[in-house]
């Protein structure tokens, strides 16, 4: 699904993999999204898609398409990736369109939690997937013979970075310990010194072309 919409060009919302329920419905046709949304619409919208309304898919894409690709890019930070998101989450308000309730929030709120659980939850899923490779990585060095001369090419490399690491200001050895040594993601890092995100990125460069440096490297 194109999420371009927004922008004034028609698009399809694609429904695969649905219930029996919606298995008939395809490919739904919709209009652009119109540059104001009502409550009650969308409300309106999820109630009628809980009575197999094929059309009321394309009213609440139209409606909230805007608000959910943002939501789910100011998340994943990844413009194709807030599109897959986007795309699942139709199809997900589909088939669980009979669990809004309108007396608990309006339709856009129930449909904006949803958007931002699923993007989360593929946010932490990919931190844990690069956990687990790095975890393989260290476990299979780890289980490799080593030889000797490998060894002690190692211990003087070992050496020269830690006299490297010597030369870094502060804020710029910490920043790095966390993320290299310490295996965290730079997220992890921003919120454990509780500086933004954009400072960390900054000291970890900088610091990064200072080791560089000091190594004879480019």
């Amino acid at each position: 699904m194109d999420v371009a919409s927004h922008r004034g060009v028609g698009r399809h919302v694609r429904l695969p993999g649905l219930t029996t329920r919606a298995a008939n419905v395809g490919v739904v046709e919709v209009n652009p999204v119109q540059t104001t949304t009502h409550a009650d619409a969308v409300s309106d919208a999820l109630q009628r898609c809980a009575t197999g309304d094929k059309h009321a898919v394309a009213t609440l894409y139209d409606l909230t398409a805007a608000k959910v690709y943002g939501l789910a890019l100011r998340v994943l930070r990844n413009p194709a990736q807030a599109e897959e998101v986007t795309q699942e989450i139709y199809v997900e308000a589909w088939q669980n369109s009979s669990s809004y309730e309108p007396g608990r929030g309006s339709g856009l709120a129930w449909l904006l939690t949803i958007t931002h659980r699923r993007a989360v939850d593929r946010v932490r899923s990919a931190q844990a997937a690069t956990r687990r490779d790095t975890a393989y990585g260290l476990q299979a060095l780890a289980t490799t013979p080593v030889d000797p001369a490998d060894q002690a090419i190692a211990t003087v490399q070992a050496e020269r970075v830690r006299g490297a690491m010597r030369e870094l200001t502060d804020l710029q050895r910490e920043a790095l310990e966390l993320a290299y040594f310490g295996g965290r993601t730079h997220s992890e890092v921003a919120a454990e010194l509780e500086v933004p995100l954009g400072t960390v990125k900054t000291r970890i460069r900088d610091g990064l072309t200072r080791l560089r440096s000091a190594l004879g490297g480019d």
